[in-house]
């Protein structure tokens, strides 16, 4: 009996060991919430950037409300453990000193309106950038990790 009770905490402790040394531990797990999130943003995004080419006053409450849901998000990310990927790649997508979402509704507001070909360009930009998060939220996997750490190192 007492042979049995030695085994079993040792099993249980050896696979509390391998686990706790696992990678994929490291990593925040799945979180549908920021999976969902970034699934909303890429599109109110993509609609309101759409309408760049018209005069910013016209849309000056939705792109508050779009930078407030940005905002929601890079606090969200940065309170949840092991989550420092994503934190990062929030904090840039929202960054208004960036090239990417929060640059672009700055640099809307102080031109009031912005050219075609640029606001196609930074659309690309963003939705790659958003499209990154999804697959990296959805996938939590080496690749995605891998592409999102480089999109973070270059966009510094």
């Amino acid at each position: 009996m007492k042979t049995k009770s030695i085994r079993n905490i040792l099993i249980v402790g050896q696979v509390l060991l391998f686990l706790s040394s696992c990678n994929a531990l490291k990593t925040a797990p799945y979180d549908q919430y920021s999976f969902q999130k970034a699934v909303e943003i890429k599109v109110e995004a993509s609609n309101l950037m759409k309408k760049a080419t018209n005069p910013f006053s016209s849309y000056e409450q939705e792109v508050e409300e779009l930078q407030l849901e940005l905002e929601k998000m890079v606090v969200y990310e940065a309170n949840k453990p092991n989550n420092g990927i994503s934190y990062e790649m929030w904090g840039l997508l929202a960054d208004q000193d960036k090239n990417l979402l929060g640059g672009f509704l700055k640099r809307w507001e102080e031109q009031e309106k912005l050219g075609q070909v640029f606001l196609n360009e930074a659309q690309s930009q963003v939705t790659e950038a958003i499209d990154m998060i999804i697959r990296y939220e959805g996938k939590k996997d080496k690749e995605s990790e891998n592409g999102i750490m480089q999109f973070i190192l270059d966009n510094r």
